[in-house]
């Protein structure tokens, strides 16, 4: 059966002659950027010199297949789009990552996760082939076997340093009308743990199906977990798109439900808690802050904006309080290690909430066992968990900007763990290539960009190129 078209027809294959052109365009030796509105980056960069790649007509969604349960879907596509595609099929993509403007090229290119990531691994997991822009200015298809299965392989946490997808065909999974949400308190981590791998085993808890976990620490005596089942059938689903806010129900509701689509999408609205750093949550802040604008990529727009003019730190300054450093990290720590790394993040960092995400790499049906990603190399038949941080430091006396993010990524390789490369990294030269499968990353590098005209992994993730 083929793929049904959506309602706005994409000339891909003129979009693709623009990509290409615009390629061609940058002259040698120049940095090769994308030329896109938004960005989920946390990792400042040098100003470019010359005009980026044009993908303005990459973004749309070219099929939906509901027989096969795959789209195909240009890599520029947000998966808010997306989801506006394949909801009304009664599917959604196998992994949603949790903000709207995150395209899904880039949760391929530069990993996503989500709730439900304990069944379905990360985004990149469910992809069946692609379609790539190599450095060599090549467009190339690219599957999990054959001529260029080594492409596929390295493509996930490349960064773009090996090419841009420039079409996706993934696979999707059934879903009902709502989210029916339990709650679930623990005062100790180590029950917590506990939790998550007899979920992980069982696929329920207390003899309900589970479909969708995470969860959140407020404190290491006071954290949650998420328990998703997807039913069709709620009384009265809940609505945080207005005063009422996600995170702060966990707290006073053991039983919740959202409608599938606002459940994509429950952290997007306050960012999980960050909007809270614009007064966006304040009452009287919020019933006149316009709804349009409580989204990620706003609230996203408004720190590019601070890191640019660096008013809050001029004004900190002028108040006589200390800088402060960044520290927004996602992080993998494996499930045994996870309460004795949250007590060390909580005694030596602080932030709180974290988010709390379980993480198994998928096990594809007919394979027996999970894919090898060597360029995030977790441990197939190991559970995860990702936690996130978002947030920043004062920087003590006498210690330097990096130090703490520096201290979180000895913690994280001491745990075993791996941590996301969105934002700040600190690593050398030899413990990057060591944990981010430089070895590979350099032979797939050399295959199909011989002159290295896209900039390396390394440049873009610590050096900020």
């Amino acid at each position: 059966m083929r793929a049904e078209r959506v309602d706005h027809p994409v000339d891909h294959d003129q979009a693709v002659d623009t990509l290409r052109r615009s390629y061609a365009a940058v002259p040698p030796g120049e940095p090769v950027r994308l030329a896109k509105r938004t960005s989920n980056l946390f990792r400042p960069r040098s100003a470019p010199r010359t005009p980026g790649l044009d993908v303005s007509g990459l973004t749309g969604v070219l099929g939906v297949d509901p027989a096969a349960r795959t789209a195909d879907v240009q890599g520029m596509c947000t998966y808010e789009d997306l989801v506006d595609a394949t909801l009304p099929h009664g599917l959604m993509p196998l992994v949603v990552p949790q903000l709207r403007t995150i395209t899904l090229g880039g949760a391929v290119t530069g990993l996503g996760i989500e709730s439900t990531s304990f069944r379905n691994g990360l985004p990149h997991e469910s992809v069946r082939e692609m379609d790539v822009l190599t450095g060599a200015g090549e467009i190339l298809t690219v599957r999990p076997e054959g001529e260029h299965a080594d492409l596929f392989r390295a493509f996930p946490n490349s960064l773009g340093s090996l090419g841009y997808a420039t079409r996706l065909r993934i696979e999707l999974q059934p879903v009902r009308r709502y989210v029916a949400l339990r709650n679930i308190r623990f005062s100790r981590l180590e029950e917590l743990a506990d939790a998550i791998r007899d979920v992980v085993a069982k696929g329920e808890w207390a003899g309900e199906p589970v479909d969708a976990m995470d969860g959140v620490m407020f404190s290491p005596g006071e954290a949650y977990l998420l328990l998703g089942t997807f039913t069709d059938e709620a009384e009265r689903p809940s609505d945080y798109t207005g005063q009422d806010i996600y995170y702060r129900s966990l707290r006073r509701r053991t039983r919740d439900a959202l409608t599938t689509y606002d459940y994509l999408w429950r952290w997007d609205t306050d960012w999980f808690w960050c909007s809270a750093a614009f007064g966006v949550q304040h009452p009287v802040v919020r019933r006149f802050w316009p709804a349009r604008y409580r989204r990620s990529d706003f609230y996203h727009r408004l720190v590019r904006l601070e890191h640019r003019h660096q008013v809050a730190a001029r004004v900190d300054r002028w108040r006589g309080r200390p800088a402060r450093e960044r520290v927004v990290q996602d992080v993998e720590i494996p499930l045994d290690g996870t309460a004795e790394f949250l007590r060390w993040f909580d005694r030596h960092v602080g932030m709180t909430p974290v988010w709390l995400c379980p993480l198994r790499l998928r096990e594809p049906a007919g394979l027996g066992s999970a894919r090898a990603w060597p360029l995030y190399p977790l441990q197939p038949a190991e559970t995860y968990v990702n936690i996130g941080f978002w947030g920043s430091v004062p920087i003590a006396e006498g210690a330097a900007d990096g130090d703490v993010n520096r201290a979180v990524e000895r913690a994280v390789s001491e745990a075993g763990g791996h941590k996301s490369l969105y934002s700040d990294a600190y690593y050398d030269r030899a413990a990057f290539d060591r944990l981010y499968g430089g070895e590979t990353w350099r032979a797939v590098k050399d295959r199909y960009d011989p002159d290295h005209r896209l900039t390396g992994l390394y440049e873009k993730a610590v050096r900020r190129q």
